[in-house]
């Protein structure tokens, strides 16, 4: 095992983008793969390509995540979130490296009071949702096993909700958004250098105890009403911003209506401090303008 090295997995997406980003200043150094170079669902093509790269850490971004497109094609979802984590756990522990799998809010359903701690009870009400959990207890039955849950993630690499909202205020006169679904937008950004520091604390001390699960989102609450009003805010949109109920405008996948979590986990344990979500946003908004 060379302790100096990190696999990124689905290094093309919003978050392995950023990873690629934030790796220049990172000491350790870094193989980044994305399919059809690496194939999660091929556990002989991942374990030819991990052996020789014998990494410290697999840090795992890739997912299905067409979250009504799953519900359709569930045993696709699952070939990809569920058993792709498992060949990813079978083959770190071949080589006895740390896994470090992203995961989602939609392994919760959304009817909580309060913010989500890792220890609440899931209950996924999409297809999606489902396939996320299977891969994350795939990935917690390993020893070196870490799952990290996220929310509402944007970037200024792929596409995402940002990336959509400014599209449409500039081609549109008026928008309706949802008003009754509520959590907190993650800069991909924020959550990579999170991701990061997972990473290096567990390569460098090896403490098992680090195992387990985490959530990360920025700091703050809001609906999707209030992020789409905040970026055209920011950027001067004209366009104006109708606030709509889910009912009104129905998807083929079930949405959590409520997705805040409670970071105080991963602010401890990996001394983490956590920006807030419009400063967050307005950095994005700086890089995209550049």
């Amino acid at each position: 095992m060379n302790s100096n090295t990190y696999v990124v997995i689905g290094s093309n997406g919003q978050l392995g983008s950023e990873l690629k980003e934030l790796s220049a200043s990172n000491p350790a150094s870094f193989k980044f793969y994305d399919y059809p170079d690496i194939d999660i669902t091929k556990k002989e093509n991942l374990l030819a390509i991990l052996k020789q790269d014998a990494p410290a850490a697999i840090i795992n971004c890739a997912a299905y995540t067409a979250v009504d497109k799953a519900e359709s094609e569930s045993d696709l979802a699952m070939a990809v979130n569920g058993d792709g984590v498992k060949n990813l756990a079978e083959v770190a522990e071949a080589i006895d490296a740390w896994l470090i799998h992203v995961s989602t809010d939609y392994v919760f359903d959304g009817s909580a009071h309060r913010p989500y701690v890792e220890t609440d009870a899931t209950n996924p009400c999409s297809a999606y949702g489902r396939t996320k959990l299977a891969g994350e207890n795939f990935a917690t039955a390993y020893r070196k096993g870490v799952v990290v849950r996220t929310a509402w993630l944007y970037s200024s690499f792929g596409a995402n909700f940002v990336k959509t909202m400014l599209r449409l205020g500039a081609e549109r006169d008026s928008l309706n958004v949802v008003f009754d679904q509520v959590g907190t937008p993650t800069y991909a950004r924020d959550l990579a250098s999170a991701l990061l520091a997972i990473a290096d604390n567990a390569t460098s001390s090896n403490n098992l105890s680090l195992a387990g699960i985490y959530h990360y989102s920025n700091e703050g609450v809001c609906s999707w009403y209030d992020f789409t009003r905040e970026i055209f805010d920011l950027c001067n949109i004209s366009c104006k911003v109708l606030p709509i109920e889910s009912s009104s405008y129905p998807t083929p996948a079930k949405r959590p209506h409520y997705s805040v979590f409670n970071k105080a986990k991963i602010k401890a344990t990996f001394q983490i401090e956590i920006p807030h979500w419009k400063h967050s946003l307005i950095n994005c908004l700086n890089k995209l303008n550049k």
